[in-house]
């Protein structure tokens, strides 16, 4: 078998249809590639993309130093992705840098760290894509767990309004909070809600769980005891999970457990979403390579670092996802200028996703 063949796109048929929140569009059709095929009533995602991340790097140094401590995406990365049809960008960012410490959360923004933000935003959002911006801080703020939600609301009524009149910008409330009671999550989300839409912001937002808001454990961690009662006046949040297919779902072993890991780690978020007709966001989904490689072919494929097994485990949960209708997107974890050999890297044009899963798991569910 010539190795090109083996990885070659089978093929994909796309229903036009206009994107919205409610409801999804679907089509009954096939979408194939070398990591298997997905058919059915298959929801497209209205939001598909990749994580920019770099300018949540260097947390030990705050503020930093611009290109030493952290960076931000360079627009070749973005015009990549823009040009292969994907939409969504999500920009992770520091809470310290954009509200310095020596105001607090609630006080005046950094005018370089923000005009940083605002660059970014502009540049995705020219291009017709959406941009959600991410404080990356686990609802730690200077080395304390986030609790008030009246200052919270306050930070985030200040950063919608930067926002407001700009319709592809999604507010991503805050980024993987952990060891933090379920309870007080969801009372930081919904007060971030409800700042947000004080300021006449209508744009999609994302709420995120306690427990990394891992998909696999959102209905033990106490994120389905709560999240189920979100209140938007704008009816406009989407639930946003993370989850990686490694062993312990944390992303940071290039070892993919199974090729069906992806759509096992998701079922139970689906069921919880159809149960309470909520739409989920799958905001980081990663996976990595195992030590067998692609012995099928006879012959090897140096320049990718992942197996079988991992492009089969995104397509499945990607496949599941579409099936479901209650996905309204996904995006990759992750693209950036400093990756370097990380095993999710997919910057441009050399990241180690960009070979195989890219073409084979992400590009059929365009």
């Amino acid at each position: 078998m010539n190795c090109l063949s083996a990885f070659v796109f089978v093929a994909v048929l796309f229903s036009s249809c206009h994107a919205a929140i409610l409801p999804s569009c679907t089509s009954n059709e096939t979408v194939s590639s070398s990591a298997g095929t997905c058919s059915g009533d298959l929801a497209k995602f209205e939001y598909f993309g990749v994580n920019e991340s770099g300018a949540e790097f260097g947390s030990d140094n705050i503020p930093g130093v611009l290109g030493t401590d952290y960076i931000f995406p360079s627009e070749s990365s973005i015009d990549y992705f823009v040009d292969l049809g994907f939409n969504f960008f999500r920009l992770p960012f520091l809470l310290e840098r954009l509200a310095p410490p020596a105001t607090g959360i609630t006080g005046a923004f950094d005018d370089d760290y923000l005009g940083l933000i605002k660059s970014t935003v502009e540049y995705v959002t020219g291009k017709g894509a959406y941009i959600a911006i991410d404080p990356h801080n686990y609802l730690i703020y200077n080395g304390a767990t986030l609790t008030s939600t009246s200052d919270f609301q306050t930070f985030w009524t200040n950063l919608a309004n930067e926002f407001v009149d700009n319709e592809h910008v999604i507010f991503d409330i805050m980024n993987e909070p952990y060891t933090v009671n379920a309870s007080v999550v969801f009372n930081m989300n919904q007060a971030a809600i409800d700042g947000i839409r004080s300021t006449g912001a209508t744009q999609l937002i994302l709420a995120e769980g306690t427990s990394w808001t891992g998909a696999w454990t959102w209905t033990t961690s106490g994120n389905s005891d709560y999240f189920g009662n979100i209140k938007d006046s704008a009816n406009n949040t989407a639930i946003e999970m993370h989850q990686y297919l490694d062993s312990d779902g944390s992303g940071t072993s290039a070892t993919c457990v199974s090729s069906t890991i992806g759509a096992e780690r998701l079922a139970a978020a689906t069921a919880w979403l159809e149960e309470t007709g909520l739409k989920g966001f799958l905001g980081e989904i990663g996976a990595g390579s195992n030590d067998v490689w692609f012995a099928f072919t006879q012959c090897s494929h140096e320049s990718s670092a992942y197996n079988l097994f991992s492009m089969q485990a995104v397509f499945g949960a990607l496949c599941s996802m579409q099936q479901s209708g209650v996905w309204i997107g996904a995006s990759w974890w992750a693209a950036g200028p400093w990756w370097g050999t990380y095993f999710q890297s997919i910057e441009p044009p050399s990241g180690a996703a960009i070979a195989d899963i890219l073409p084979q798991s992400l590009e059929p569910f365009l």
